[in-house]
């Protein structure tokens, strides 16, 4: 970990240049003219024009801390802009029901995209968090709609050649830097810590882009003593325990570890076979899959090749709307014998084995078909429904679980890959200053979240001999959404205007204390190999997003107040 003793003045500094450009940009707004002129006063007065107040969803500051400074910067710079904004603070659990399932009732909302391990390739990401296909109920939440952008997001997806697909990669995050459907933050630093003297270092597994929070930690982390327990944190709710459905990170971290996959991303960021002993490319749009034998579901069934049959085809139902991309390129599924399937593939599928065969949580029919059925009848899906105790076939039993406090998995002794611990223990801790002092009291031996100050978290570990600290950068990234449905984020120029206010190298400084990078594409510098470091991405500031607007048509009126530009009025009613 290199030493940041030296970005506190930066921070403070700034922090005053910030500072001094609100005070000027709040004196009075002037319309933007041509290069070379003087600005001109403006005698506008249409009120039918003025932008309504835009609001911004936030967890709180307890919870997360650079969510909500990060929010307040663009409401600084919103209003520095001439727009009436204010912040709307609330749970992450009623946040993301707002922004999931009702799309058309919010403006922008804090999010971040986790790493999971199957995000390795850059498909999910891709395809998933943007192909106009995901609009209605997918992860393309803020309604993203550009022909253009599919179409190469699904020759990516078909391109074996991986230099060429490289190119196709390139190009989808240069239609997304121009579009920003997105306003990226940044690609935090993954600063996780544990209790050396609990467990043995050799057996703490770090991953490209995820960090030593994973599921190969989970499964080899060796007690060294009488403390047999994997106790972590989350300052987020679990939402659901239910392998058709995500919520959020630490739902996936629960989900992972109930629920086998046929393939998993291995320490090197390369899928391997799990469940399935074998995975042979039989041609290049078939693959033959055999399972390892004796596997068993919690409740002590057979996991049969029916199953796993099951587990891809339901997805393709209404019922399960959050899983159908990664299955959709799927033709056929055969059953051969017990152990033995093969599946046939529309097209060829370059990231097949990441995003679906080691995406695809493995159900046992008898439990999900009759629930599958019962919904057919009612208009809830698959997402809304819960277990009384789920039931997978992963290394992990569900025990039980206490919402708001926390959930206990068992370890299942009787897996193929059994794990070392007793029990996998995640306590839900929103305030950072608690989290903190539990690692260090030793209430919880693995600090899986932390959103505070990561120097004091550096300081705390070299103070404190029994911790250690793990640093990598993230595969995922913090950003804030806007709901491109909603006027004015329909607006391209509006979205490029407000990510230009977005001092993204203020935000390393101030809020993340240096422990981030600037974040411009949904490819993170961890893929080294798949990002575009040329993105032109914007930037500039308030008076750059001025210039933006005006060469738009947006105007100002005698007030200060944005308008929309000439002919077009307020559309929505709130």
């Amino acid at each position: 970990m290199k030493s940041f003793k030296t970005i506190n003045v930066l921070v403070i500094i700034m922090l005053l240049m910030s500072l001094l450009a609100g005070c000027l940009g709040g004196a009075k707004q002037e319309t933007v003219t041509e290069e070379g002129e003087d600005p001109v006063v403006s005698e506008i007065d249409d009120p039918e024009r003025v932008i309504r107040t835009l609001e911004i969803l936030t967890r709180p500051q307890a919870s997360s801390p650079d969510e909500f400074e990060t929010a307040n910067l663009i409401l600084e710079g919103m209003q520095q802009l001439g727009l009436s904004a204010e912040l709307d603070v609330m749970p992450w659990e009623q946040m993301s029901d707002i922004v999931w399932y009702d799309r058309d009732q919010w403006d922008i909302t804090g999010w971040q995209m986790a790493a999971r391990p199957e995000r390795l390739d850059p498909d999910e990401f891709i395809y998933n968090l943007f192909h106009s296909k995901n609009i209605a109920d997918g992860y393309n939440f803020v309604g993203y709609n550009n022909p253009e952008y599919d179409s190469i997001a699904e020759k990516q997806r078909v391109e074996i050649d991986k230099e060429t697909r490289k190119q196709l990669v390139y190009e989808a995050q240069e239609i997304i830097a121009n579009d920003v459907p997105y306003f990226f933050n940044v690609n935090a630093t993954l600063n996780y810590v544990y209790n050396n003297k609990v467990f043995e270092e050799s057996s703490i597994k770090e991953m490209a882009g995820l960090g030593i929070k994973n599921f190969w930690t989970y499964i080899h982390a060796t007690p060294k003593g009488e403390q047999k327990d994997f106790i972590l944190n989350s300052n987020d709710n679990i939402q659901a325990v239910n392998p058709l459905y995500i919520s959020g990170s630490v739902d996936s971290w629960v989900t992972e570890l109930v629920w086998d996959r046929l393939m998993r991303m291995g320490e090197d960021g390369l899928p391997k076979p799990w469940a399935a002993e074998k995975v042979e490319w039989v041609t290049d749009t078939e693959v033959k899959v055999t399972l390892h034998e004796g596997m068993k579901w919690h409740d002590g069934k057979p996991v049969t090749a029916e199953d796993v049959q099951y587990s891809f085809e339901v997805p393709l139902t209404d019922e399960v709307p959050m899983y159908k991309p990664f299955v959709e390129n799927i033709e056929k599924i055969d059953v051969i014998d017990d152990l033995t399937l093969t599946f046939t593939l529309k097209a060829p599928y370059a990231a097949f084995e990441t995003a679906s065969l080691a995406k695809i949580n493995l159900i046992p029919k008898h439990v999900w078909e009759p629930i599958i059925e019962d919904l057919k009848t009612k208009p809830e899906n698959a997402e809304s429904y819960q277990e009384e105790v789920p039931i997978g076939s992963g290394p992990f039993k569900f025990s039980n679980w206490k919402f708001s406090e926390e959930l206990v998995l068992e370890a299942d002794k009787g897996h193929f890959a059994a794990p070392k611990i007793d029990r996998w223990i995640v306590r839900i801790v929103p305030n950072m200053e608690a989290s903190l002092g539990m690692i260090q009291n030793g209430e919880i031996n693995f600090l899986a979240t932390y959103l505070g100050d990561a120097q004091l978290l550096q300081q705390k570990v070299n103070e404190t001999p029994s911790l250690t600290m793990v640093s990598s950068t993230d595969l995922g990234f913090r950003f804030f959404a806007p709901n491109l449905r909603r006027a004015p984020f329909d607006d391209v120029a509006f979205r490029r205007a407000i990510a230009a206010i977005i001092d993204r190298d203020l935000l390393v400084g101030a809020i993340w204390k240096g422990f981030a990078e600037p974040s411009d594409s949904i490819i993170s510098s961890a893929l080294d190999f798949w990002k575009n470091p040329d993105l032109n991405y914007p930037s500039g500031g308030v008076e750059e997003a001025k210039k933006i607007l005006a060469e738009a048509g947006y105007e100002w009126d005698k007030n200060g107040k944005l308008l929309y530009p000439e002919g077009n009025t307020e559309q929505i009613s709130k």
